[in-house]
């Protein structure tokens, strides 16, 4: 029994953390990001996108956390930054086996008793994945100066609450460490 109070933290440690989002990102560095002040949204020709509802969401997300930043949004064509994003869904397999200690089988000595063997069960779920990918660009230079990329993010089976959550905590993770800081010299 102690074991099992040992084992069951772990193992949900380990389940939870396996659904965790995973957030990269990467940068210029030798971009001055403070020079930044006005972005606006473009597409990404032939990227896949959300659909409608949740491509507000997402940009609804980001202009928060953007206007955090002290950029503002713009329509106008004299943006600082141009702001992408594409989508990937896929799916992947999770399997979990676990070992209930128990069952029949040869035990001490040989005999035929339960405590020896144990029975092991094994279930799958299938877990929609998906990835946001967001890029920023400089207007003037058309030159990519930031790339951020959040892995388990979209799932298109939860539920709508869910969906939106998940949104605006890729995007709060992801732009976390935006603008970087200045490079010294």
């Amino acid at each position: 029994m102690q074991k099992l109070r040992l084992m069951l933290p772990a193992l949900l440690l380990a389940t939870t953390a396996s659904f965790a989002q995973d957030v990269r990102f990467n940068y210029a560095d030798k971009e001055d990001f403070s020079k930044y002040k006005t972005y606006r949204w473009v597409d990404v020709k032939g990227a896949d996108h959300l659909d409608q509802i949740a491509d507000q969401q997402l940009k609804t997300a980001v202009d928060a956390e953007m206007a955090k930043k002290g950029l503002s949004r713009t329509e106008n064509e004299k943006s600082d930054l141009y702001l992408g994003y594409q989508v990937a869904l896929g799916q992947e397999k999770q399997f979990t086996s676990y070992d209930t200690g128990w069952g029949y089988g040869p035990g001490w000595g040989g005999g035929w008793y339960g405590g020896g063997g144990g029975m092991t069960t094994t279930t799958s779920t299938t877990i929609h994945t998906g990835q946001l990918g967001l890029d920023m660009y400089d207007s003037q230079e058309k030159q990519l100066v930031w790339r951020g990329t959040a892995s388990k993010t979209l799932d298109p089976k939860a539920k709508p609450e869910k969906r939106e959550k998940n949104l605006q905590k890729a995007v709060a993770k992801l732009l976390k460490n935006f603008p970087p800081p200045p490079k010294k010299t």
